[in-house]
């Protein structure tokens, strides 16, 4: 029997208040209005920046559905909807892409203004949800909402992927692959035989490696207080791992001297204050490219000397690895496919949604890289 334009009653991740585990409760789910996609989600990551609003570190409305790393197929689309049909393969897109925007337009930005991370209203484009529970309305997050067996989406919010896709592991290209990657390949633009350091080895920073040895880096040096990530790192392309608790002086003292006045691309893929300032001081003074990946905390700024940027650092950023999300998820997939990259190293392990606060348990003791739930 089809489920097409009915509600559907499933099993989702709640969260109702911060610094709570999850709640797992059954939830209703509206089917889609015009321009938008009902997904039923198969596979989908835990990743920090859920993590993030778990803890309140960074702000969204309450009660909310979490989860934006994810793959699954298509059930039904409602009025208008031209680029998915039924029983499509599909990754739900944190960062839209509505290829009208002034940004979306601009060769070189891809943070469509339909995005939810900068706007912050827990809904779909036309502000209402469509999740339900307990007769209480639940807030969407970053317009997709992957913690769930059903979500809703624009349709600028999804992307069609290859039939033969496996999704329990392309969905990491929903954010963890595609942010790292196209982090060193397309933001920082790593040049051959370049020198590389990148703060923090979780699933992200990996994905970093993995784009610095793709564009040629000759040297990659992975940063980490947790030195049971280093084995991993080197897997993937780290020439070399170091810990910052190793040593009596900062860190980027260290790696100055060691790579000779200054590392050619550091990437910070932590989030976190300190480290980000330490990226950008161990960047060459002259010539230097430091990207931040990481999410920092809510309402933090940096205060720094305007002379370290004067002397010809770049100081830069961006989301989802500067990647417009349409155009070039479904490349990234192929590309996968056709094994240019594997995914397989970064994810560690493999559970189930009732089994959520054990996987971010798990982030947040440094046990796991990537847990992949299959819903």
């Amino acid at each position: 029997m089809t489920t097409a334009g009915k509600v559907i009653k499933c099993k989702a991740a709640v969260l109702w208040e911060i610094n709570q585990p999850l709640s797992i409760e059954e939830i209703e789910v509206a089917a889609p209005k015009a321009n938008e996609v009902r997904i039923k989600i198969a596979a989908t990551g835990i990743c920090r920046s859920d993590d993030h609003v778990i803890s309140g570190t960074l702000t969204y409305k309450l009660p909310v559905i979490l989860g934006h790393e994810a793959a699954g197929i298509v059930e039904s689309i409602g009025e208008g909807v031209t680029s998915v049909k039924p029983g499509d393969k599909v990754i739900p897109l944190f960062n839209p892409q509505c290829k009208k925007c002034n940004v979306c337009k601009h060769p070189n930005g891809n943070l469509c203004t339909s995005n939810d991370l900068t706007c912050n209203t827990g809904t779909l484009k036309d502000g209402t949800s469509r999740f339900t529970c307990r007769g209480k309305t639940i807030h969407h997050f970053l317009g997709i909402s992957t913690f769930s067996e059903y979500t809703v989406v624009d349709e600028v919010s999804v992307v069609k992927i290859d039939s033969s896709s496996p999704l329990e592991k392309v969905c990491l290209v929903g954010c963890g692959f595609s942010t790292g990657y196209g982090s060193a390949v397309k933001v920082a633009k790593v040049t051959p035989g370049s020198t590389c350091v990148v703060f923090g080895l979780g699933g992200v920073g990996l994905s970093t490696i993995i784009g610095c040895k793709s564009a040629g880096a000759s040297r990659i040096i992975g940063v980490d207080i947790n030195k049971d990530k280093f084995a991993k790192a080197k897997e993937v392309g780290a020439t070399e791992c170091i810990s910052p608790l190793d040593y009596k002086k900062p860190i980027q003292d260290v790696l100055v001297e060691m790579t000779n006045d200054g590392i050619d691309f550091s990437f910070e893929v932590i989030g976190n204050l300190e480290t980000m300032t330490a990226a950008l001081l161990s960047c060459n003074k002259a010539f230097g490219v430091c990207v931040i990946v990481g999410v920092p905390p809510n309402v933090s700024n940096l205060s720094i000397n305007p002379m370290l940027l004067l002397t010809g650092r770049t100081w830069k950023g961006a989301i989802f690895g500067g990647f417009k999300s349409k155009d070039e998820v479904p490349k990234l997939v192929s590309d996968i496919l056709a094994k240019k990259f594997k995914l397989d190293p970064l994810i560690t392990h493999a559970s189930t949604l009732d089994k959520i606060n054990e996987g971010f348990d798990m982030l947040r003791s440094g046990k796991s890289i990537r847990t992949v739930l299959t819903l």
